[in-house]
């Protein structure tokens, strides 16, 4: 495994890697705006593998699985503008403060991850001014761009789970995840709710904090945005029959939220 090295004055992205934000209907009509930080797995070409082999690359601990195919499929769906982040969560987590240690991982679950133990200020810094801004920016603006026009904006920020933790079976086919603002999240709870064939996590497998996330806390609370997350268990969504089945189901759920919403103007 090679754990090459940058020069650390350059800039981390050259002509060989592609930019870091993935953006689908940007001219979108839907008051959804949807987000996926940990869409993709790739890695800037002078990083190598991050001393970290093919398969553990594969794995949740480099990206949410699944969760790419049910993003673009509901985005276009819903006619929903999405933006989404295609490096892997090993390089930087954009869904993590930078301050926090899980931010570049030293060791993710299990998996020591050699390439990123002792890096410098600046490439720390690079990894953040390269892949982690553009990203949050470019949500930044879209957010600027809808509220100047008055248009309303909903944010939903997409997500996958692994079905086994600690060897720990966790039992929740969806989740749906949140700080302070419960609004849209209870109302996502209740149409998820009234579907038999689920189980369906109250802030599970994971809650929304400050300390622990970004996205939410910054793009939605923040700014005074409704909005949720949605963890999906990852076997329900690893191959394409299952991210459509699931973009299908999300997207007749929040046709019927966009009413609700609209009935009590909470979405002008």
């Amino acid at each position: 495994m090679a754990l090459d090295t940058i020069n650390t004055t350059d800039q981390l992205l050259g002509g060989g890697d592609i930019p870091p934000v993935h953006e689908v209907n940007a001219q979108a009509t839907s008051p959804f705006l949807l987000t996926s930080d940990h869409y993709g797995r790739i890695l800037p070409r002078a990083l190598g593998d991050l001393g970290v082999t093919e398969a553990e690359l594969t794995r949740h601990i480099a990206w949410d699985i699944g969760i790419a195919g049910v993003a673009d499929r509901l985005a276009k769906m819903l006619d929903a503008h999405l933006i989404a982040q295609r490096y892997s969560r090993l390089v930087i987590d954009c869904n993590r403060p930078p301050a926090a240690v899980s931010s570049i991982p030293v060791i993710s679950e299990a998996t020591a991850i050699p390439r990123n133990e002792g890096i410098s200020e600046g490439e720390r810094a690079a990894r953040h001014r390269e892949i982690f801004e553009p990203y949050h920016h470019r949500i930044d603006a879209a957010i600027d761009r809808r509220l100047h026009d008055k248009r309303p904006t909903v944010l939903v920020s997409l997500h996958s789970f692994t079905p086994v933790y600690a060897g720990v079976a966790r039992p929740w086919h969806i989740g749906a995840l949140y700080n302070r603002d419960t609004m849209l999240p209870h109302l996502l709870l209740r149409h998820l709710r009234s579907q038999s064939d689920l189980v369906v996590g109250d802030n599970e497998p994971y809650a929304v904090s400050d300390l622990t996330d970004y996205t939410i806390p910054v793009h939605g609370e923040a700014r005074g945005l409704v909005n949720t997350g949605i963890e999906i268990r990852q076997d329900l969504i690893a191959d394409q029959s299952g991210q459509q089945q699931w973009a299908e189901r999300l997207a007749r759920i929040f046709a019927e939220i966009e009413v609700e919403l609209r009935a009590e103007r909470l979405v002008d």
